[in-house]
């Protein structure tokens, strides 16, 4: 859970949400995901504990339809809301400048993500001008007609046509910018691991 909710905070955002009109679970940690423009989800396990025990406190109910739970907020928890207008209005300060934070977070990692796209783009790219320099300076080499050029060729070829699809599709996900933290830092370690892994292989 991310930082601004610490303290019991979250709780006191739900019922803000539900204030706004009947939802359920689902929809909430949607509204919550599109309020930190993608950057942080709070996950089933942590929205619906808190929504029961809002409940037990007689702050939200809830009505069931189709193996649905849709919670609306009691006169109670709107009291409650307008008891803690002040401490509402902080939070929502908070959360602004949360995902101003993230948002730049985000950018930064965003950008060592195409860096390493770009390394490894390099380093295939030179890779295969390497093989095919190999092979036309070796000893006894004679160039042969295109269409007996052998398997090596189709495979280079194929080579650079997986690597203009992986830079692509790799481009695609960025700009959809629907990663979070952690999956950015991991695609970075990823992209590193396997540039690591050609340059061993290519040495």
């Amino acid at each position: 859970m991310t930082a601004v909710f610490s303290h019991g905070r979250l709780r006191l955002y739900l019922l803000k949400l539900l204030d706004d009109g009947p939802k359920h679970g689902y929809e909430l940690i949607r509204l919550l995901e599109d309020r930190f423009l993608g950057l942080y989800a709070p996950s089933a396990g942590t929205i619906y504990p808190r929504l029961q025990r809002l409940e037990v406190e007689g702050l939200v109910s809830h009505t069931a339809a189709g193996g649905r739970k849709t919670y609306d907020i009691t006169d109670a928890g709107r009291a409650e809301l307008r008891q803690r207008a002040g401490e509402l209005a902080a939070l929502e300060a908070d959360i602004t400048a949360s995902v101003a934070d993230l948002s730049s977070l985000a950018g930064e990692i965003r950008s060592e993500v195409r860096g390493s796209v770009r390394d490894l783009k390099r380093e295939l790219s030179e890779a295969t001008r390497q093989t095919r320099r190999t092979r036309w300076e070796a000893p006894g080499w004679s160039p042969r007609p295109e269409s007996d050029a052998g398997p090596n060729a189709e495979l280079l070829d194929e080579l650079d046509q997986r690597l203009a699809a992986f830079t692509a599709e790799v481009g695609r996900l960025v700009r959809a910018r629907r990663f979070n933290e952690t999956q950015l830092r991991t695609a970075i370690r990823l992209l590193d691991g396997a540039l690591d892994g050609l340059r061993r292989l290519l040495r």
